[in-house]
């Protein structure tokens, strides 16, 4: 008999499944689904996930093996959390806290994440800021029987480019894919909106759906705000957008709230913005679709385009998408260095892996499997679990990614656009100017916010704070904050990297 413990996620293809493994359809979903998991752990084993879409994280009691199966879906949309205890149990669940609330948990700070976080702005790898709770990581399935755990590795992004196909073809495969994937993301019963910003992603999404309403964030400084060009969009679609006006006192007022509910420290700026989003979406719908996946899967970032300059090389520096402090920074600032905990170490096997490939498909690489699941999908499934928001990604689909495993890199990027085969089926349902819009990015007026004294006190306190004379050499951090403060706004991204973990650190170890 097959139980399921634990499960979080929605399952695309259910009714495909439901088919081929003899479930009725009328069921509620959490019904159908659970189902859908015990039949097809009974039928295929530990390839269920072979044959699943979606995004899911889940933990089945096989009662005749006597064993605890937990997987989680290829690229870490969900996460999955593990402890073993002193006592030889083992805690496991889809949030840290569920862990820490068991017996048996003990909660102790793992410092050496902070060094890797300073780096990256967020927690790569296996390990979490609480020692001994463990990421399962993505693509992975984890076995625990008899006292003993085993996990395996049962999918990684692979890449076979293909030169038989013209850019026109490859729009086509794409188009024709996000076509057949947009009726399995919700039912016809179910109600759902989409977050729409300015870029392709969240635009083609929505020109490719049945979606009515849009929602999008907008800020009264103008050269941040974004949200004049969704509104634009969504008027040329026929859609109705909704605009969440987003102040400087509600942005801080709210990172408390952020850091507690993300479980660990994020220094991703934009988190703060994507939590009031969300927080304004779930006042009138439960279900909103979301365009990430997209930009590393298909070449979407800008820094992509120097790929082929950094040759061989990257394999020495490029760690991912962020890159904010620099080991000579870090051994000046922090109190408790380590000259052996380094971010290069964490991509190491991923360069072994992919060895011969071009250096685009090497930074995608390293984007796919680390900043994406520390990052972008952390950030969503915390935010919006916290504000009672389920969100819905297409784009993140093993069938999309099978397409960009398989274009070549010219595709991808070239000297005067990114994510061009991309881009080029957008403009199937697109005007020109919003499929080929040059990406701006998430972006947030947080560079000139925290600079402003009516708004940076916290910042000011937590850098003189007994936490921060813990961890970090209080006089050299508040230099860093000055500069900033005086001018150099390039010192933002590490003012606010140091304010984040503070403000978590604040959360889980002085107020708890």
């Amino acid at each position: 008999m097959i139980t399921v413990k634990e499960y979080r996620g929605h399952i695309r293809n259910w009714e495909a499944l439901c088919r081929e493994l003899g479930i009725q359809t009328n069921l509620s979903r959490e019904e159908r689904e659970r189902l859908i998991l015990a039949r097809a752990y009974e039928t295929w084993g530990y390839d269920m996930a072979d044959h699943m879409h979606g995004m899911f994280a889940f933990a089945l009691w096989d009662a005749d093996r006597e064993q605890l199966f937990c997987l989680r879906d290829q690229f870490g949309t969900k996460p999955f959390y593990y402890y073993q205890t002193d006592g030889g149990e083992l805690l496991y669940g889809t949030t840290i806290r569920r862990i820490m609330e068991q017996p048996g948990f003990q909660k102790e700070l793992n410092e050496e994440m902070l060094q890797i976080y300073l780096t990256l702005t967020y927690g790569a790898g296996e390990d979490t800021f609480f020692k001994g709770v463990k990421k399962l990581l993505p693509g992975r399935y984890l076995i625990w029987k008899d006292g003993n755990l085993t996990i395996k590795r049962y999918w990684r992004p692979e890449f076979h480019p293909d030169e038989s196909k013209s850019l026109e073809d490859w729009a086509d495969e794409i188009h024709n894919t996000l076509r057949e994937i947009l009726p399995e993301v919700k039912t016809e019963e179910e109600r759902a909106e989409s977050f729409l910003s300015g870029g392709v992603d969240s635009s083609y999404v929505l020109a490719m759906s049945d979606i009515k309403v849009t929602d999008s964030c907008g800020y009264d400084e103008e050269r941040f705000d974004e949200s004049g060009l969704a509104a634009e969009t969504a008027r040329i679609l026929g859609r109705k957008n909704i605009r969440c006006r987003i102040t400087p006192e509600e942005y801080f007022d709210t990172v408390s709230y952020v850091m507690y509910n993300m479980e660990q420290p994020l220094g991703d700026a934009s988190s703060i913005v994507f939590a009031l989003a969300c927080r304004a979406a779930a006042e009138h719908t439960k279900i909103c679709y979301s365009g990430e996946g997209s930009d590393e899967f298909f070449g979407g970032y800008n820094m992509y385009r120097n790929a082929r300059r950094y040759g061989d090389n990257l394999k020495t520096f490029y760690v991912g998408n962020t890159n904010i402090m620099k080991e000579d920074e870090k051994k000046r600032i922090l109190k408790n260095y380590s000259e052996d905990i380094l971010p290069i170490h964490l991509v190491k096997d991923i360069y072994e892996e992919n060895e011969g490939m071009d250096p685009l498909t090497k930074m995608s690489d390293v984007d796919i499997q680390l900043w994406l699941e520390g990052d972008i999908y952390l950030n969503v499934d915390k935010m919006s679990t916290a504000a009672g928001l389920e969100i819905r990604m297409p784009l993140t689909d093993r069938r999309i990614f099978d397409i960009a495993s398989r274009m070549p890199s010219r595709y991808k990027v070239n000297e005067e656009q990114n994510k061009v085969a991309f881009r080029t089926a957008a403009a199937r349902v697109l005007p020109e100017e919003i499929a080929f819009r040059k990406k701006l990015g998430f972006i947030v007026p947080i560079r000139i916010w925290m600079a402003d004294e009516r708004y940076n006190q916290d910042v000011r306190e937590k850098f003189h704070s007994e936490a921060a004379e813990k961890f970090f050499h209080v006089d050299e951090i508040n230099a860093i904050f000055d500069e900033y403060v005086g001018g150099n706004s390039d010192n933002w991204r590490k003012v606010w990297t140091i304010y984040a973990f503070l403000v978590w650190y604040d959360e889980y170890f002085v107020k708890r």
